[in-house]
């Protein structure tokens, strides 16, 4: 039994609040006394445009389908410290929840930065033939990699950070609810399935919002189910924040699927009831008949020129190419270079890859010392957050 968390009586009040936020940021980077890029010179130049934020929204097709129908729903029960970070805990009772009813908590940390960084976490992911993933949010941020302040250069160490676990199964945009007993109702703490990704994602970015209305930048990084996450927050993202040059790095969420079988990416956004809010309909290539995802890279890109996107992977990650996908390493790693080649062809002034050997899994958690091609993990991401000519693709 399916029930479908999708409340289109809501709809319009929600994305009604999402623009609304829009907004109040275009008119707060206005009055901004920041260093250009929150387009405060252009606001001047215009005094006299009219144009409504859903006109210039690059992704205003993805939020008529629905995408930001949660934004402004939902605000936590309690925000309190949690080490040097504040953890903001949502009621499990409805809207966000992890993957077994159990409440959803994320957590910010500011450090006064002007720049903002959003980070999905990963842990797996569950379907209906499959289900290995993270069950539980923890509050505060945890310190390890990329995400420790004190490891020695770590470009993001003074940034601020909106942090996101990731406890849905659903790549941080799911959206539907399963009676796994069969019993004929779903309820907390059983087998049953509440996959909540988008009100869970939805929340967090709400409070993000509140905490960093008008940062210079935002890095928008996600590891694993993470970094698929990625694809998904994007739209939502840019739409609370319209002016803002967002930096993606994707860790080992590159949409590669099974080789030739456009139908297994399908399946699973529809298990998800991801589809009909995420699937651009302007898009149709965006699972392609080879079973690869990657064209929504190449659409958003060409939306939206303040974006800029790292994708990095192992050459045969066995965790998505074996465990999740079936194909086995050998099999995924043309398939990969050739993709993300592909992307970074179409993309040439804002697509870098990092393609390391091996069938590992991500980066920046554990492995930000791995060295590919003469430059190691840290240094790869710091080269693109500072404009550095050493930001290339590089392969093992």
């Amino acid at each position: 039994m399916m029930k479908n968390k999708n409340p289109g009586h809501n709809t319009v009040q929600s994305r009604w609040r999402a623009l609304m936020a829009a907004t109040l940021l275009s008119a707060l980077a206005a009055c901004s006394n920041g260093n250009g890029n929150n387009n405060a010179s252009n606001t001047q130049a215009e005094p006299e445009s009219e144009t409504p934020v859903e006109d210039v929204n690059p992704f205003q097709e993805l939020v008529d389908q629905g995408v930001t129908r949660y934004l402004g729903m939902y605000s936590p029960m309690v925000s309190e410290p949690a080490g040097d970070a504040v953890a903001h805990r949502f009621s499990a009772s409805d809207g966000p929840m992890c993957l077994r009813g159990t409440e959803y908590v994320m957590s910010t940390r500011d450090t006064g930065s002007e720049d903002l960084v959003i980070f999905l976490q990963g842990g797996g992911a569950c379907w209906d033939t499959l289900c290995a993933a993270s069950e539980t949010a923890a509050p505060g941020i945890p310190k390890g990699g990329i995400l420790d302040s004190d490891l020695p250069g770590n470009p993001i160490a003074g940034m601020n950070i909106a942090y996101l676990p990731y406890c849905d199964g659903g790549v941080h945009a799911s959206d539907v609810e399963y009676d796994i007993d069969g019993n004929g109702s779903i309820e907390a703490d059983t087998s049953d399935q509440f996959h909540h990704g988008l009100q869970n994602m939805s929340a967090a970015l709400d409070v993000t919002v509140q905490a960093f209305p008008a940062p210079r930048r935002i890095v928008l990084m996600g590891v694993s189910g993470g970094g698929f996450g990625t694809i998904f927050a994007l739209p939502l993202v840019r739409t609370l924040y319209p002016d803002v040059p967002i930096d993606i790095v994707n860790d080992s969420g590159v949409s590669v699927g099974r080789p030739n079988e456009p139908e297994f990416f399908r399946s699973l956004l529809a298990y998800w009831n991801i589809s009909d809010a995420f699937l651009p309909a302007s898009c149709p290539d965006c699972i392609a008949e080879d079973g690869h995802g990657t064209g929504v890279h190449t659409w958003g890109l060409e939306r939206d020129e303040n974006l800029r996107i790292s994708l990095m992977s192992y050459k045969q990650d066995s965790t998505i190419s074996t465990f999740f996908f079936g194909v086995g390493g050998a099999a995924w790693e043309p398939e990969l270079i050739r993709e993300m080649g592909e992307v970074e062809a179409a993309n040439p002034d804002r697509v870098r890859s990092f393609i390391a050997d091996g069938s590992a899994h991500t980066f920046l958690i554990g492995g930000t010392a791995l060295e590919v091609d003469g430059i190691t993990v840290m240094e790869w991401v710091a080269a693109m957050l500072d404009d550095s000519p050493e930001w290339t693709s590089r392969i093992d």
